[in-house]
């Protein structure tokens, strides 16, 4: 029996998974790092915290499963994407804390970039809009903001990557500097037609190319590590956490779509091998394949999902428990007409609209707190509904299934609302983590433990919750065309 390693290193946590070749997780180790937040809008990581939380986790995992490194095929790696760390290339010492995908510190800079005209550009390159969260503008603040840090990248003494290359550098002890497709898609400097790191961009943002990892395939024999209990060990496989789900959801082939239901929702759909142009507020990205070349995905991110349980038990105070919201959705025959548009921070996809606030609509005095809860579950599944609706247009591709994780796809009345509202089926596979599991089955592919169609079977057997559409077509446009009014005025704020 050989086993997997997985490494999910996250924007709050790094978990370690050890899967046996029939794809059962073994064990697993989660350990929490702090955030650090220096001024209003930004985050930071320190580059220690996060080495420091992987190297731990990693030797839990092997000691709990009472394995040592040759027992083990291959180690997978899967991260928080667009977090941006600067190093030096001979000694791995960083010349700035880690700027967290979160950060907002480059907004004005990303807002001038529009003004100026360069957004037709940067999207036609890397399917991406001009924004704070991608990469390369943190870089650019870095160079210009670190001290010394322009001039020695200039003369090349100067790494950068996202988390998986910086975990990658310290796991082989300096000797390979690389990154995988999904992860360099993120950037906003990476050419998603021709595969390569744009030169025009690179000047666009003044950054050298010498400070830019080789990019390789998401399954791919990225080197061996050098030290601890995983010595001698290879790493077979580096995917960006969203790619790593959509893989991990066995989403092999255009048309397939995943969400995960986290803080926010990611909706990711394969488009197959050739890129499609969203005209509904999507972006265009590569996704991970076990071959060597990339498919392309479209994009949509919802900011607020399960941070809407969050708000009813730590912010209002409605439950005790997020458990407790599925039990007050059932106990309410409907929402009364109430609706909740969780707007905390803005709209993602398809609005982008920033200055749309959360509002709640429909309130009478009859209207009970059960209803309000309702309402609030009923509103993370109109958002995704409408990201949805968006690929379904850009795509030209009716969706039939919605492939579904993270924490909040354990609610049972959401799942079931999502199926209705969307009238598709939602499926939930035994893998509760599948993030964590892309990563995994992408490393076994490249060390032959599994094939692709050993993938799929595994995927595709077990127990899964299936949820089918039950709500009359009538009731559901009813509250589609209520949901639509309600978001709209939580725009006019």
């Amino acid at each position: 029996m050989k086993y997997i390693l997985a490494i999910d290193q996250g924007t709050t946590s790094t978990r370690a998974h050890v899967y046996n070749q029939n794809g059962d997780c073994v064990c697993g180790y989660q350990q929490e790092f702090p955030q650090i937040y220096p001024k209003p809008g930004w985050v930071e990581h320190s580059p220690a915290d996060i080495w420091n939380s992987v190297r731990s986790v990693i030797a839990l995992a092997v000691s709990g499963a009472g394995l040592s490194a040759e027992d083990f095929a291959a180690v997978g790696i899967t991260n928080q994407r667009e977090t941006t760390l600067v190093w030096d290339r001979r000694t791995g010492e960083p010349v700035y804390n880690a700027i967290v995908w979160q950060c907002r510190r480059t907004a004005d800079y990303c807002k001038k970039l529009v003004h100026d005209g360069f957004s037709e550009r940067i999207y036609n390159k890397t399917g991406l809009v001009p924004d704070a969260y991608f990469s390369a503008t943190k870089i650019k603040w870095i160079l210009d903001n670190a001290d010394g840090a322009r001039e020695r990248a200039e003369r090349g003494e100067l790494c950068f990557g996202t988390v998986d290359t910086y975990l990658l550098f310290k796991l082989t002890g300096g000797k390979v500097f690389a990154t995988d497709y999904t992860n360099a898609a993120r950037t906003m400097l990476f050419n998603i037609h021709t595969l390569e790191w744009d030169s025009e961009l690179l000047r666009l943002f003044d950054i050298p190319a010498g400070m830019l990892p080789q990019v390789y395939p998401s399954s791919h024999d990225f080197g061996e590590i050098e030290e601890g209990p995983l010595k001698g060990v290879r790493v077979r496989s580096v995917v960006g956490d969203q790619q790593g789900s959509l893989f991990g959801q066995g989403c092999f082939k255009a048309g397939d779509i995943k969400n995960t239901y986290g803080t926010g929702c990611f909706l990711l759909m394969n488009t197959g091998g050739e890129p499609v142009k969203s005209q509904n507020g999507l972006v265009t990205t590569l996704g991970a394949t076990a071959s060597g070349r990339p498919c392309y995905v479209l994009e949509g991110s919802v900011f607020v999902g399960g941070a809407v349980v969050q708000w009813l038990r730590d912010g209002v105070g409605l439950i005790k428990s997020a458990s407790a919201s599925e039990r007050a959705a059932f106990r309410a025959k409907d929402s009364g007409g109430v609706y909740v548009v969780p707007a905390f921070t803005g709209l993602g996809a398809p609005y982008w609209d920033a200055n749309a606030r959360g509002t709640i609509t429909g309130i009478t005095r009859g209207t009970t707190r059960e209803q309000i809860i309702r309402a609030s579950l009923e509103g993370i599944a109109y958002q995704v509904y409408d990201v949805v609706k968006a690929m379904e247009k850009d795509a030209g591709i009716k969706i039939a299934r919605l492939s579904v994780d993270g924490g909040a796809s354990a609610n049972k009345f959401l799942m079931q609302f999502q199926a209705d509202i969307l009238r598709a089926e939602v499926v939930r596979s035994r893998w509760g983590e599948s993030t964590v599991l892309g990563a995994a089955f992408l490393a076994g592919i490249q060390a032959e433990l599994w094939s692709e169609t050993d993938v799929l079977k595994m995927l595709k057997g077990g127990a899964h919750r299936l949820f089918v559409p039950k709500m009359e077509e009538g009731e559901r446009l009813s509250l589609l065309s209520g949901w639509a009014k309600a978001v709209e005025r939580s725009r006019l704020n």
